[in-house]
């Protein structure tokens, strides 16, 4: 039994250190949340039964990132946090003193130091101890200041995190496979380019200040100290009296937003900090937890067992994934009955058999249904042999860096592999058809209605048959109709993001608006010659590669050049544009400033409008008259924009240091004009 048992922990810590090194990389992940927690437990009872730790036990060691590059000691350990996932623990932790309650965000923690009012280097964390300078970096992440107010010494800890949205815009534009928002914050960081990691969009947000010259015994006094030098620390709540009732009240208000999808970037559970931090500095260290620095709450997963009907092979981008479809189930208040079994490997993992299989399965963070266990395999698992939208041979790939099995269908102009492409093609960004979920389209895909952008617009002659799928009806079916007769006008525009030309996000397609229209860009790429310009041309030929056609259009160059004028010249892509423009009406509005109010000026934008729909609106309006809008305080600067002008906020404090003029909105149209608002279009009738 004891060399059993010390089988199971070499095993366990084998396992573990394997996840870990895989999700502190951006790799492949290799078990869910509820199963590193498990199996992490299970190892800790184990440690404290036998008294056998090993030493490279993850219950020894802070998890690590790998990021290459030169290695630099921190001033100030970054240990991990403890865990529960029970409320009366932090009531326990707390003490009756006032507590904060923010999100625990799911990035990769970066370390950031100034002094003299200037940045001075930003490590990520590494093992706590030792980290790697990226300081060159710093620019292309959203949120991390150059120059801040205090001149003393400074140390920000903060999480590199990336938005749901940012996430699924650039695996639109870039074709590239990750598995989720972390694996692509944290593979960024190992990039050398900086233009690269700035068109992610990661964005630093702050969650500790670790030290400062100036006295601040409050840790909601830091964060709004950290809001008064510019930075946009995480959100929190403060618990004054933190008693059962108090915690879980404060708890359900973070659990709500997580479960409506309407906290931005992911999160893997909430942070507990005392507000006296004086106080959080006399705990101890034990293991590689500082006892007082605070603790971490994880959701506790709510798990049900029920029974496999079928797997279900579901055809989305470039690989066909299995599906369990099961009897359903109530989680977290609401009923499941399908959830995601990602690849091949992860079936054979948990040992997914065919119908009648007996399974548990949550909501892993109260969002996404995962199945966790299989209680009683019953058959086998079927792996098909043939494409279930276009009926083509499939074939298992093996990845090399985690030698995970994935199905994939092997013809490559299948539908199915363009599901990501009519996702942003029905988007807000582009085509903006309203009730066309990926969801909604994966299934339309998969029982054959489109199989190219035009066909979306031919699917009235399927309004029957999509009243009468599961889900939808009359209604729903009308208004997925309406959508579509709505958004057969589209501003030009918007129909090149649609489009997902390579690289060609929103300011890319108003870039080469301002110079050309959709047709030219059209003729423009027919009358390209491939190649390097040199040879001979006829008269309808443009006589230069590629890669210079757009160069010359500031913020384009060679690289987006090449893919774009090489998508308008492919065959199969000049067909698809074809048909669908038999579908759709584009305008093209006028994208070349109309006035010179503003003509040479940079103006920045901060905080909320009144006489604009939106901030960019204002924006608009300004580029629209020869103006630019930039994002951030600099000495390019010409105007500062903020209806509250007597503000503290960091845009304002640095905008007064360089003598910057601060104008409110009406001072604004008073110096500039307004644009003329034009009237919302009717509501369109679906008969």
């Amino acid at each position: 039994m004891a060399e059993q048992t010390l089988q199971r922990i070499h095993q366990l810590v084998e396992e573990l250190n394997q996840a870990s090194e895989a999700y502190y990389n951006g790799k492949a992940e290799q078990m869910t949340d509820y199963e590193w927690d498990a199996r992490f437990d299970e190892l800790k009872r184990l440690e404290e039964k036998t008294g056998i730790v090993l030493p490279e036990s993850p219950t020894q060691k802070v998890s690590e990132d790998n990021v290459e590059g030169q290695k630099e000691e921190h001033e100030f350990p970054a240990l991990s946090l403890a865990k529960t996932k029970q409320t009366a623990e932090l009531v326990k932790w707390a003490e009756g003193r006032p507590i904060w309650i923010s999100w625990k965000l799911d990035g990769l923690t970066l370390v950031a130091t100034y002094d003299n009012g200037k940045l001075t280097k930003v490590v990520t964390r590494g093992n706590g101890h030792l980290g790697t300078n990226i300081t060159h970096l710093a620019k292309a992440i959203n949120g991390i200041p150059q120059n801040i107010e205090e001149k003393g010494h400074t140390v920000i800890r903060g999480e590199a995190v990336i938005s749901y949205e940012d996430f699924d815009r650039f695996l639109l534009e870039s074709g590239e496979d990750y598995a989720n928002p972390r694996n692509l914050a944290s593979g960024s960081l190992t990039l050398k380019d900086v233009e690269e990691v700035r068109r992610r969009n990661i964005r630093w947000i702050p969650f500790t200040l670790v030290y400062s010259e100036q006295d601040i015994p409050s840790w909601g006094q830091r964060m709004e100290w950290l809001r008064g030098q510019g930075f946009s620390p995480v959100d929190c709540q403060l618990v004054e009296n933190p008693d059962l009732q108090q915690i879980t009240a404060v708890i359900d208000d973070f659990t709500k937003l997580v479960t409506s999808n309407s906290n931005p970037y992911p999160v893997d559970g909430l942070v507990v900090s005392y507000d006296d931090t004086a106080y959080a500095q006399t705990g101890s260290v034990t293991g590689h937890h500082a006892t007082r620095a605070g603790l971490a709450f994880k959701w506790q997963d709510e798990a049900a067992e029920t029974e496999l009907i079928e797997i279900e092979w579901s055809c989305a981008a470039s690989t066909i994934s299995p599906v369990a479809i099961f009897r359903p189930v109530e989680l977290e208040g609401t009923t499941v009955k399908r959830a995601s079994l990602c690849n091949i490997s992860e079936c054979e993992r948990l040992g997914i058999g065919g119908q009648g299989t007996k399974i548990s399965v949550i909501k892993a963070n109260k969002i996404i249904p995962k199945v966790i266990s299989v209680n009683e395999s019953v058959g086998t698992l079927h792996i098909p042999e043939h494409c279930p939208v276009c009926q083509a041979a499939t074939t298992i790939t093996t990845s090399e860096g985690s030698g995970t099995r994935t199905l994939h269908c092997t013809n490559p102009t299948c539908p199915a592999k363009q599901l990501k492409k009519y996702a942003r093609f029905v988007s807000k960004d582009g085509m903006d058809i309203d009730g066309m979920s990926e969801q909604t389209l994966a299934k339309f895909v998969n029982l054959g209605w489109i199989q190219e952008y035009a066909d979306i617009y031919k699917l009235r002659n399927h309004i029957r048959d999509i009243a009468s799928l599961e889900g939808f009806g009359e209604k729903s079916a009308a208004n997925i109709m309406r959508a579509i007769e709505k958004a057969r006008e589209v501003d030009a525009q918007k129909l090149l993001i649609a489009l997902s030309i390579p690289k060609c996000g929103p300011d890319v397609a108003k870039r080469l608006l301002v110079n050309y229209t959709l047709e030219q860009l059209m003729d423009l790429a027919d009358n390209t010659k491939v190649g390097d310009g040199n040879e001979k041309t006829d008269e309808t030929e443009v006589n230069m590669p590629a890669t210079d056609v757009l160069s010359h259009i500031d913020g384009i160059g060679p690289e987006r050049s090449a893919l774009i004028i090489g998508w308008f010249k492919n065959e199969d892509n000049k067909l698809i544009l074809r048909n669908l423009l038999n579908e759709v009406r584009v305008i093209h509005k006028q994208v070349k400033p109309t006035g010179k109010q503003c003509d040479g000026l940079t103006f920045v934008i901060t905080g909320d409008v009144h006489h604009y729909k939106n901030r960019n609106e204002l924006k608009a309006y300004i580029e629209s008259q020869g103006g630019k809008v930039t994002g951030s305080v600099s000495n390019s600067t010409s105007f500062l924009i903020n209806n509250d002008v007597t503000s503290t906020s960091g845009k304002n404090k640095k905008a007064q240091e360089l003598g910057i003029t601060i104008l409110s909105e009406d001072d604004f149209i008073s110096r500039f004009g307004t644009a003329e608002r034009t009237p919302e279009p009717e509501q369109l009738s679906l008969f």
